[in-house]
């Protein structure tokens, strides 16, 4: 047994299983002819032309080409037959494949072959007999076709040998298989490219991102350290008095020995609680000063956009025996009048409402 009929043997058992489906694939057929033109010359000819039909057996069949003596179409056929094995052929049309297939079977013939009709050249179709599986049962063209018949019709022996060729179709082709090959790996290529790309890409933002802010930081601890800073006394204004002061950061009231710093914009603060301020939010607690970029710190923009969303500004008021936050603006209401006479504190609205 040759390479290739063992081929062929590997392939067929592998197309048995979609060999019934309605799969766009199907099984070439090798034909070779062979007749005789003159004593001494005898012609043979060979090519994958044919097409085994959907319900035929992938198996190899040989013999003398017969046509049907009066129904060219074989429906309802005459052969003349003998010892020799024979294959039939005939003409697409006036009935269904099955029923020109079982007709050639049930007068001995091996194998049908049935040709295309007039005018489409050598093109070829999948044959659909599912009431004649047991039967080589293959298609050629029309031009094919007719010139064997012709032949048969004068005179002519003609031999015909019938081998599986190879499977064709989307999912089987050689050329679509390396398409698709190639197309499946430009798309991971590309897929795993652009994965990098992104994370490349993220990986470096935030490094620049995390530099900027040290180096924001760096810049930032340094022009605090500028600032001017106090120690409070016992006869300063922000320990005595009616009037009760205390830092806007911690709510505590400042007391004598404390050490306060004094902002740009005129505010103080506990040093210990305006540092760490300054370098998270960079501006008064009070006003929203830009503190930093007075102090000649510029912000770029990237790190700006990445900050925290806008606060509401809010006044601190301080008495005796309540305290009150109220927000100068609301953030969810478009109208400026009631931004500027909405309060959080109903007691402290009600109040205001009153004194109006």
């Amino acid at each position: 047994m040759g390479k290739k009929t063992k081929r062929s043997l590997l392939l067929l058992s592998f197309f048995g299983l979609v060999h019934g489906s309605v799969a766009i694939a199907y099984w070439t057929a090798v034909l070779q002819i062979k007749y005789s033109i003159s004593p001494n010359q005898t012609v043979s000819q060979e090519c994958e032309c044919g097409r085994f039909g959907r319900n035929s057996p992938l198996a190899k069949a040989g013999g003398v080409v017969l046509v049907p003596v009066e129904d060219p179409k074989g429906c309802t056929p005459k052969y003349d037959t003998g010892e020799t094995p024979w294959i039939a052929l005939v003409k697409r049309g006036n009935c269904s494949f099955s029923i020109k297939i079982n007709a050639a079977r049930l007068q001995g013939a091996l194998a049908v072959v049935v040709y295309d009709d007039d005018g489409n050249g050598n093109r070829t179709v999948t044959m659909q007999h599912d009431e004649a599986p047991d039967i080589v049962a293959v298609m050629i063209g029309n031009v094919q076709g007719t010139e064997i018949a012709g032949l048969v019709r004068n005179g002519t022996e003609v031999q015909m040998f019938i081998d599986p060729g190879s499977p064709r179709g989307p999912w089987m082709d050689t050329y679509w298989l390396y398409f698709m090959s190639i197309a499946f790996f430009i798309v991971t290529a590309a897929s795993v490219a652009y994965f990098l790309f992104i994370s490349a890409n993220r990986l470096y933002n935030m490094r620049m991102h995390r530099r900027a802010e040290r180096k924001l930081k760096s810049e930032a601890k340094k022009a605090i350290g500028h600032l001017q800073t106090r120690t409070l006394k016992r006869d300063d204004k922000e320990t005595t008095g009616d009037e009760a002061y205390m830092c806007a950061v911690c709510i505590e009231s400042y007391k004598a020995g404390e050490v306060v710093t004094v902002l740009t914009c005129g505010h103080i603060f506990h040093k210990a609680c305006i540092e760490p301020w300054l370098l998270e939010k960079r501006t008064c607690p009070m006003c929203k000063c830009d503190i930093l970029k007075s102090l000649g710190v510029e912000v770029e923009k990237e790190s700006m956009s990445q900050a925290s969303p806008q606060e509401v500004s809010i006044i601190t008021v301080a008495g005796g025996e309540a305290m009150y936050e109220v927000p100068l603006t609301d953030p969810l209401n478009s109208d400026p009048e009631r931004q500027q006479n909405h309060y959080d504190n109903r007691a402290f609205e009600g109040e205001t409402a009153r004194r109006q």
